[in-house]
């Protein structure tokens, strides 16, 4: 879902932010919308270098629209991922062997607050999907490692949760009662 995609990169940079900076949640939400767009006059100098100047800014413009479900779903997991995030820096250092969290890097971590919060918090989304979403992102801003670090740590995530989720009797009875 490109909506969903769009939403978890505006996640990304905004959990960034709150990672470097320590800002008020609402405050960064704030300030990255207000400052989504860049003006036209940043562009202004570039646009001789394309083939067809008025489909590159066409392009510009498809670029940097988001859906308003993709701005809520963004919002959902930045205010969710750094509200727990205490919660969450515990559950991803019971994953990660010989890694604190403080020796993330910072798009590591915060791809892994926002997947986890997804796994955890977000029945509507297929946990493959998230993981999936969470690797591609660490391998387009992370580094040349983060795909496979973020890929290990969600993969031991993802077994514990299994192992913890109550399989239904196939039998059809309900707790506690015997079988005749």
């Amino acid at each position: 879902m490109h909506d969903r995609r769009k939403a978890r990169e505006v996640a990304l940079q905004v959990l960034y932010e709150l990672d470097l900076a320590k800002t008020d949640v609402q405050e960064a939400v704030s300030l990255f919308w207000s400052h989504f767009t860049a003006p036209e006059e940043v562009f202004e100098p570039f646009w001789d270098y394309f083939d067809n100047p008025e489909d590159a800014r066409k392009q510009r413009i498809k670029s940097f629209e988001v859906s308003s479900k993709a701005k809520l779903f963004s919002i959902l997991l930045i205010e969710g991922a750094w509200q727990k995030r205490q919660e969450l820096d515990k559950i991803i250092s019971d994953c990660s062997e010989h890694w604190s969290i403080s020796r993330m890097s910072k798009v590591d971590r915060s791809i892994l607050r926002m997947a986890v919060y997804e796994l955890l918090y977000c029945d509507d989304v297929p946990p493959k999907v998230t993981l999936n979403e969470a690797i591609d992102l660490g391998k387009t801003y992370g580094s040349e490692n983060s795909g496979s670090f973020i890929n290990g740590i969600l993969d031991a995530l993802y077994v514990k949760l299994q192992q913890t989720v109550k399989k239904p009797d196939k039998s059809g009875m309900k707790d506690g009662e015997k079988h005749e």
